[in-house]
């Protein structure tokens, strides 16, 4: 087993150097963030993450991880140290590399043997070329030093079932010994390993991520067109998911996607086919459609409602998705702030998210509308004149269609995730609007008439 270091404790660092642990390797999770750290080593999670927390519990009360700020004393005698820090979207749509260029230059000042140099954070193809000459630029001790890229394909929400049983692992290294030793670390994962080179493994990264926001937005200009031709966008998905060459994952329709990945990472890929002097028309048509995905429920609702001022409004779910209080590119950041303008009274209900919301929309504070969090679903909706769905949490799944019919003051129900059957809303007298699909009016279950033909 290695000793190994990780820099950086958000999603990409503290659940690798977890999972590094619970398979038997020494780990040291390095963070600049005292609080952080103590935080950690009380066995909290700094973030919101299945099942993260009991292997941090774990594996610090049977010494196999530690968490520390003193880089120079782990970096020193790390058999590899794996970069798991942040590469933030810069204006223009490239990647920040400000703190991976910083870990890299404390790594070269610090390092006492040979050691391996992983990159783990999403970068720019070239990017770990450069890594490793910037250490060797700044490489005070005589010792190896070899870089190589590890990226990550992690989900929120189940990042540590999506690192210990990864349906793959991709290294891309230049040298046999990098091959060998990142292997090593590898093997007591029983996992695939696909071996490729740097910028290979680099490209990968961006390849995967952008195929799958482009499949997602690609649905959801399907259901746009759905909605145009009287189709149903779920049995338009059904239909295509039987197909192997298309498969049954993300092909559901709703107001785009969020997080910390694919709405960096496409724009990044646009960016760096821009620097090489090319154009990615397919990226960029899905960069579009999302943009505009994100805000079309509450277009939908401006067309039906004369005003939401003085209106209440239930909002429910605030994340970008279940299962993770993050927020970053969340479609309720787009809409939220144009239901405030407009002098709306929202409620607002997430089970994890509502902390991190109110940092950047607090109650007290709100421009011309106000917003009040709540604790559960049902306050959100009492009395409510109109609700949007933009996270479908198992909470908000579980209200029923009657639910809505009996706290709303007028059951009028815009579904970002098209959580619900549309027929149910029709039945129980919900006017229901979703994505890619018709709606449900409030007029309830129509009963058919049986027309007799007599003869003349």
């Amino acid at each position: 087993m290695y000793k190994i270091a990780v820099a950086g404790t958000g999603y990409v660092g503290l659940v690798a150097g977890v999972c590094f642990a619970e398979v038997g390797h020494h780990v040291s999770c390095v963070d600049i963030d005292e609080d952080k750290v103590k935080l950690m080593k009380s066995g909290i999670s700094p973030i919101f993450e299945t099942g993260l927390e009991d292997l941090m519990q774990k594996n610090y009360n049977a010494g196999t991880i530690d968490y520390t700020t003193d880089y120079k004393s782990v970096y020193k005698d790390a058999d590899a140290i794996f970069i798991g820090v942040g590469t933030p979207e810069q204006p223009d749509g490239s990647a920040n590399l400000s703190y991976i260029a910083t870990v890299a230059r404390q790594i070269a000042e610090s390092v006492e043997k040979d050691c391996l140099v992983v990159v783990k954070s999403t970068v720019p193809v070239g990017t770990n070329d450069k890594v490793e000459q910037f250490i060797q630029d700044f490489l005070v001790s005589d010792v190896k030093v070899e870089v190589a890229s590890n990226p990550e394909f992690l989900a929120q929400g189940s990042a540590v079932h999506d690192t210990l049983q990864a349906e793959r692992i991709i290294i891309g290294t230049e040298s046999k010994w990098a091959e060998e030793r990142l292997m090593k670390i590898y093997e007591p994962f029983k996992l695939p390993i696909v071996s490729v080179n740097r910028r290979s493994a680099e490209m990968i990264k961006y390849a995967s991520n952008d195929f799958l926001a482009l499949k997602i937005s690609y649905m959801n200009d399907i259901a746009n067109l759905c909605e145009l031709v009287g189709a149903d966008v779920q049995d338009v998905a059904k239909g295509m998911s039987y197909d192997a060459r298309i498969g049954n994952k993300f092909l559901n329709a709703g107001i785009g996607y969020g997080g910390s990945c694919f709405p960096k990472d496409t724009k990044a890929l646009e960016y760096i086919a821009k620097q090489n002097g090319y154009e990615l028309k397919t990226v960029k048509a899905a960069i579009d459609v999302n943009n505009k995905q994100k805000t079309m429920l509450y277009k939908k609702a401006s067309k039906r409602l004369i005003t939401f001022n003085g209106l209440k409004v239930a909002v429910l779910g605030l994340t970008f998705k279940p299962g993770t209080d993050d927020l970053r590119e969340a479609a309720s950041l787009e809409n939220v702030p144009l239901l405030l303008e407009q002098g709306a009274d929202i409620y607002a209900y997430d089970p994890v998210g509502a902390a991190n919301f109110a940092k950047v929309h607090p109650e007290d504070k709100n421009g011309k509308g106000t917003i009040t969090y709540v604790s559960n679903v049902e306050h959100a909706l009492e009395d409510a004149n109109v609700c949007f769905i933009f996270t479908e949490w198992g909470e908000v799944k579980a209200v029923t269609p009657e639910n809505y019919k009996k706290l709303m003051r007028t059951p009028l129900v815009y579904d970002g995730r098209n959580i619900y059957d549309v027929e149910q809303m029709q039945e129980v007298g919900v006017e229901y609007h979703s994505i890619g699909r018709q709606p449900a009016s409030r007029e309830g279950k129509k009963e058919s008439k049986n027309i007799e033909i007599q003869n003349s």
